[in-house]
């Protein structure tokens, strides 16, 4: 049976893939290759998936695992095409289909509007894998615009309302952010209801109720009954947030206070709050007035949005 292989890392990198695939203009019956997680389980709860090792930002040695991993995949199964958005799992897999003369797609993460990751500018250099940006004005030099998962995105302005219901999102990273849960713990009220999901942030001594994960559906159902929704500024949650209809309140992590490896997340936020489908805000100003105000907007997808362009 004929295969479309869709590879990607677990979190923001797994969110686009999946907000993209119903949209690429390829035939196949779908094979994820990704990471076990919660989120991904849940993501890809009735999927047909070929599971590989954890494969931590920059961790070459995973990244050679798992391409002995894929290779046997490509070895057993009738693969078409193969797409990725990243980040090593691209590193992974897209190299053995164009080895295999399969077409390959890499679509930069959206998280990359100011230039390209590591990972795309070695794919980009690699002979038969096709390389793709998701925003418009970053194409040229052999770098296509193929559309993006904030294609149909429609935000609208009316009449704020009162929070009582919170999620804050830190996402699934190895890296803390406790700078971020110190500041939310000083502004927002007693009385409101939030729903915590912290990653690897240590909150010990901060007095709240936090969970290291939540499962994709439960966090889902959270970010719709919830009035606000304060997230790190990644791909994935700020995808589930838009989705959801809300406007997401996104505060960056810094690489000079070894919250990530770089500060791609700046990209994204500035990207976002260009296009008008987020607040941004530092930590520093991250205020209650700020959180109320974003219960004014609401957000919209539209069903019509056109196919991606892949070459």
């Amino acid at each position: 049976m004929p295969v479309l292989v869709l590879a990607a890392n677990d979190g923001g990198h797994l969110a686009q893939l999946r907000a993209l695939a119903p949209h690429l203009p390829l035939t196949g019956e779908p094979l994820w290759v990704t990471a076990p997680t919660p989120q991904s389980r849940s993501m890809l709860d009735g999927e047909r998936v070929h599971w590989i090792d954890p494969a931590p930002t920059r961790d070459w040695r995973a990244a050679l695992r798992n391409a002995r991993s894929v290779r046997r995949l490509f070895e057993e199964e009738e693969v078409v095409a193969a797409v990725s958005t990243g980040s090593s799992v691209a590193l992974s897999t897209l190299p053995w289909a164009a080895r295999h003369r399969i077409p390959a797609h890499y679509i930069e993460s959206v998280t990359r509007a100011e230039g390209f990751s590591l990972t795309g500018r070695i794919l980009h250099r690699t002979p038969g894998v096709r390389t793709y940006t998701q925003w418009p004005h970053l194409a040229g030099d052999g770098w296509a615009h193929a559309g993006s998962v904030l294609d149909g995105l429609r935000v609208q302005r009316g009449d704020g309302h009162p929070v009582r219901r919170m999620v804050v999102s830190l996402g699934t990273s190895k890296f803390g952010f406790r700078r971020l849960v110190e500041r939310l713990v000083q502004v927002v009220p007693a009385d409101v209801d939030v729903l915590w999901q912290t990653g690897a942030t240590d909150v010990s001594g901060l007095g709240i109720d936090a969970r290291e994960a939540v499962p994709e559906a439960e966090l889902v159902a959270a970010v719709r009954g919830s009035d606000a929704v304060v997230a790190h500024a990644g791909a994935g949650i700020a995808l589930s947030i838009l989705h959801s209809g809300k406007m997401p309140i996104l505060v960056p992590r810094c690489a000079r206070h070894r919250e990530h490896v770089d500060d791609h997340q700046e990209q994204i936020a500035r990207g976002l709050l260009d296009a008008g489908l987020a607040l941004v805000s530092s930590i520093d100003d991250l205020a209650w007035s700020t959180i109320r105000d974003a219960t004014s907007w609401s957000v919209e997808s539209a069903d019509d949005r056109a196919p991606l362009r892949l070459a």
